[in-house]
């Protein structure tokens, strides 16, 4: 655990969410940071100066390039600028840095470091799906992107089968379809889910349903940013205690032994060996 107060005379990173689609939801913080900022880390500049401009603000910092390629590249000049006093704003094309986007490997450097890092809240696609889904939001997970090819995606899924928490992913529009469809094979035409397409932007749109439906809507094609919410998988019928006493008892006429046949009936349904066991020695 870092415990450990910033170096004296350090800078700070700010860590800041920038708009999904509408400008509107740009903070008077955000507004504030993109003025006094002495240096600006962008996921992609010219949509940086772009969002300025809309934010009618004018950056007075230095303003870099900090993306995929040229993140590891980066991170040395950025800490030596923090180590010498600087605020460094960090942020990408739209909602949370590090959240799927450059971010993480900075933050951790300050960490490493024992740089002040700290946030600008605001918008996020892994929330706003989350609660335009309609689905469970007491309990979820975050999964990025799945892999691109099929047969990788496909066990990418497989542990999801049954996954008691909602999950939150995001796809590209043109693998889309393909995604929908090997989920409908992992994970069965039942599974509810939301895919939530252009958040907060003039052709906002929500579809549920369940996987089946959503393969068979995105086979007609879908644009923009998505975000996929994949409900909790269904929790699986645990058999009343007289059905697996009865199942033991039929084990033990066959040969086993009480005790092992009552831990291995109780471990495949789930259920505590002890009970099974006392409960099948009680009615024999």
């Amino acid at each position: 655990m870092n415990g450990v107060s910033p170096v004296s005379g350090s800078g700070r990173l700010v860590l800041a969410a920038t708009p999904l689609g509408d400008i509107r939801d740009a903070s008077a913080r955000l507004v504030e940071a993109l003025g006094t900022a002495d240096v600006i880390a962008a996921e992609d500049t010219r949509r940086l100066h772009s969002l300025a401009a809309a934010l009618q603000v004018k950056p007075s910092g230095r303003v870099i390039s900090f993306y995929d390629q040229v993140e590891q590249a980066r991170l040395p000049g950025l800490v030596e600028s923090l180590r010498a006093g600087e605020t460094v704003l960090l942020v990408t094309d739209a909602g949370m840095p590090s959240v799927s986007d450059p971010g993480y490997r900075l933050v951790a450097a300050c960490v490493e470091a024992d740089i002040r890092v700290t946030c600008l809240p605001g918008p996020s696609a892994v929330t706003t799906a989350l609660a335009l889904s309609g689905l469970p939001s007491d309990r979820f997970a975050f999964d990025g992107f799945p892999p691109r090819k099929s047969g990788e995606r496909k066990r990418w899924f497989a542990p999801l089968a049954t996954e008691q928490r909602t999950v939150v992913f995001f796809e590209a529009p043109h693998r889309l379809a393909a995604t929908l469809a090997d989920a409908v094979e992992v994970l069965g035409p039942d599974r509810a889910a939301a895919v939530c397409r252009e958040l907060t932007k003039t052709y906002e749109e929500v579809v549920r349903g369940s996987l089946a439906e959503l393969a068979a809507w995105a086979v007609e094609g879908a644009r923009g940013e998505i975000t996929v919410v994949l409900g909790p998988a269904p929790v699986p019928d645990t058999p009343d205690l007289e059905t697996l006493v009865a199942e033991v008892k039929q084990r033990v006429a066959d040969g086993e032994r009480m005790k092992s046949a009552a831990a291995e009936v109780a471990e495949a349904a789930g259920v505590s060996k002890k009970t099974l066991y006392d409960a099948a020695v009680k009615s024999s």
